[in-house]
């Protein structure tokens, strides 16, 4: 899926996302946020920001950059800072993470909730936040990752019209991003609710 088609079929679900995705990620972005909560450092780089779903719930002290390629999305999001008066958010950025104009080492933290399986070149998005990441940092991926078999396997097949129509890859693999040295060090933790949703932390 290249550029323009992530941004036409976000466009398309800018008004509805919250209320549909929104509700079935809940949990899973729960977990991201309080991971990056936990982390140190405050420069916080969020990846696929959308309508901002995430921002209300960072801490205080956590000053987030939001970037998105949908400037749909990115209207959402931004009327949700004012409405909240989110002072901790520091901008939200059209921007293509996969080649992005921060300079090396700006941030702290970079997570991407949900937007692994949706960029044109996953490795390209990978190699682009270890750049904007600091040494000693983390990155922190939420996505569905398929599985071989079993009932996720089942329910990820009934689920792949649903899926595609989001933007998403229902086959998406950890291999499809991650090479063997970025696993060797990751840590991964399969999300409630039904293991949908795996959480992937990775040392910069």
């Amino acid at each position: 899926m290249d550029a323009d088609a992530i941004r036409a079929a976000y466009e398309r679900q800018a008004r509805t996302y919250d209320s549909l995705f929104g509700f079935v990620s809940r949990r899973a972005r729960d977990e991201a946020i309080a991971a990056v909560n936990r982390l140190p450092g405050e420069a916080v780089l969020e990846v696929g920001v959308g309508t901002g779903l995430a921002l209300p719930h960072y801490k205080a002290e956590k000053r987030i950059t939001g970037i998105d390629l949908s400037q749909h999305m990115l209207a959402q999001a931004r009327a949700r800072v004012v409405a909240l008066g989110l002072r901790h958010v520091e901008a939200l950025l059209e921007m293509d993470a996969q080649a992005t104009s921060f300079a090396t080492g700006s941030f702290d933290i970079a997570v991407a909730m949900f937007v692994a399986s949706v960029v044109p070149d996953p490795h390209a998005l990978v190699r682009e936040l270890r750049r904007v990441v600091k040494p000693g940092g983390t990155i922190l991926f939420v996505n569905h990752f398929a599985r071989e078999k079993g009932p996720v396997w089942w329910m990820e097949r009934a689920m792949a019209p649903a899926s595609s129509a989001l933007g998403w890859h229902p086959d998406f693999r950890l291999g499809h991003i991650f090479t063997h040295a970025d696993l060797a060090h990751a840590k991964i933790r399969t999300l409630r609710p039904l293991g949908l949703f795996r959480l992937v932390e990775i040392p910069n």
